[in-house]
């Protein structure tokens, strides 16, 4: 063999072996990436800004240590109310944030005049702690004598109610509650009262300026509306019934207390309402992973709390109450509640 045949066979002898090489580099390269998540869960929230997108933005950050392997968390942004859970429940999302109340009415459709959507479960529920808020102006106080929303039904007096627009959870608190006193909106009108709904400054500007008797809503403590109008408007915080409590917990409302000087002019406790931030998801999520989402919530109130402060009331030990959740728990939600000894 010639020497410039022996030099072609070396170089070709070499070429095979650099390629070689070449593809194993590539191969341990490849298999050195991060797997990419198999499966993608879409998490349903409001809009950026809001706290329910902080809410659901740390959950899934916090979830990303506890999911089994192959799963991860997509942030989309569908609205608030009712639409979260009917996304569940109809498949198109798999984790969403509610309030316990709205929950309810989808899941049973009864209230909300629509079809059932009964295909989601709730993990975690009570995630912060909302107050129905009752007001009536010491202006309606002294010149109707009432001091109690059933006087205004037992009396058919022509009140003039100031309330959230048609959509909003505390314009349904308001409904609802002058409905089970029996002051439903079509009484206050028949008894040539009014309703007039509309956003919140001017429901306090309709208050001060005596264009409105009451109010009612649901609202976190501290919020700027309520706090401007107590600061600046003589009004009394009315306590909710018993009987009215025990009608509007059927409809997935929680009882509650709000403590004494939580806003201005508001001496002592009053009994009243909550529907507090619930997660649900689809009642077909494969158990291991709705274990670890309620897993993952529940271990990790300080980093929730420090995430969005609102969510200090928040207690691991209680989230699996129904009244706390509206709907029924999923089945891991309960194992995992029962594992950690929180639930008998």
């Amino acid at each position: 063999m010639s020497k410039h045949e022996e030099a072609r066979q070396t170089m070709r002898r070499f070429t095979r072996i650099t390629g070689f090489c070449l593809m194993l580099t590539l191969f341990a390269g490849l298999m050195s990436l991060p797997t990419a998540a198999a499966t993608r869960l879409k998490f349903s929230t409001q809009g950026l800004g809001t706290s329910m997108y902080v809410y659901a933005s740390t959950i899934a950050q916090i979830a990303e240590k506890y999911l089994p392997a192959g799963y991860a968390i997509d942030i989309e942004t569908t609205g608030g109310g009712i639409n979260g859970p009917m996304l569940v429940g109809a498949k198109k999302a798999d984790i969403a944030l509610a309030n316990s109340a709205p929950a309810n009415w989808v899941m049973n459709g009864e209230i909300l005049g629509r079809p059932p959507a009964p295909g989601f479960r709730a993990i975690v529920g009570g995630m912060d702690r909302p107050f129905v808020v009752v007001i009536f102006t010491e202006q309606f106080v002294k010149k109707s004598g009432i001091t109690s929303l059933e006087e205004i039904a037992a009396r058919k007096y022509p009140v003039r109610v100031a309330i959230k627009t048609k959509g909003m959870l505390g314009e349904a608190a308001g409904e609802q509650i002058l409905k089970a006193v029996g002051a439903s909106y079509e009484n206050i009108k028949s008894w040539g009262g009014s309703v007039t709904h509309a956003g919140s400054p001017e429901i306090v500007s309709m208050l001060r300026d005596n264009r409105a008797d009451i109010t009612i809503d649901h609202i976190p403590a501290g919020q700027a509306s309520i706090g401007e109008l107590s600061l600046t408007t003589a009004i009394r915080f009315i306590a909710i019934s018993e009987k009215v409590r025990n009608e509007l917990v059927k409809l997935g409302w929680e009882k509650t207390v709000m403590p004494k000087d939580t806003w201005s002019k508001q001496p002592e406790d009053k009994p009243t309402l909550s529907s507090s931030v619930v997660v649900v998801v689809r009642e077909d999520l494969p158990a291991d992973v709705a274990y670890a989402l309620t897993k993952a919530i529940c271990e990790n109130k300080k980093t929730l709390v420090e995430a969005h402060a609102s969510i200090q009331p928040f207690d691991p030990r209680t989230a699996w109450e129904l009244e706390k959740c509206g709907v029924p728990l999923h089945p891991a939600a309960e194992k995992y509640y029962k594992d950690v000894g929180f639930m008998k």
